[in-house]
């Protein structure tokens, strides 16, 4: 089995609603990093000093690569990331090799055969 790993930066109050969409749309779990900070094309806006930018937490899944696009595209509709600058972003890497996965294999196993 081959897997991609999908990498989520995203603000963290809808960290909740990628990780439910990306398990309806086949992921069987993700890894979450919080306190994640980032910048884009413009500085943050400072007051006093202070930045005034949101939390982010980074989203880590391991999902078989027939699955992939299909649960990228699901979490890039729900994050309107290509709607408002600055909500986040997603993207996929292939995946050379993967352990500690075979428990989740045989739940995939599955839903591949039915996705091919």
């Amino acid at each position: 089995m081959h897997f991609k790993m999908i990498i989520v930066f995203v603000e963290d109050e809808i960290t909740d609603l990628v990780m439910d969409t990306a398990r309806a749309a086949g992921a069987t779990g993700a890894t979450v990093i919080s306190n994640a900070r980032g910048e884009g094309l413009k500085k943050s806006e400072t007051f006093f000093g202070l930045t005034l930018e949101t939390q982010r937490d980074v989203l880590l899944f391991l999902v078989e690569k027939h699955m992939s696009r299909h649960i990228l595209e699901e979490i890039a509709r729900v994050g309107k990331f290509d709607e408002k600058p600055g909500t986040g972003i997603a993207f996929q890497l292939d995946v050379e090799d993967a352990v500690g996965v075979s428990h989740q294999v045989s739940q995939l196993s599955s839903s591949v055969e039915n996705e091919l």
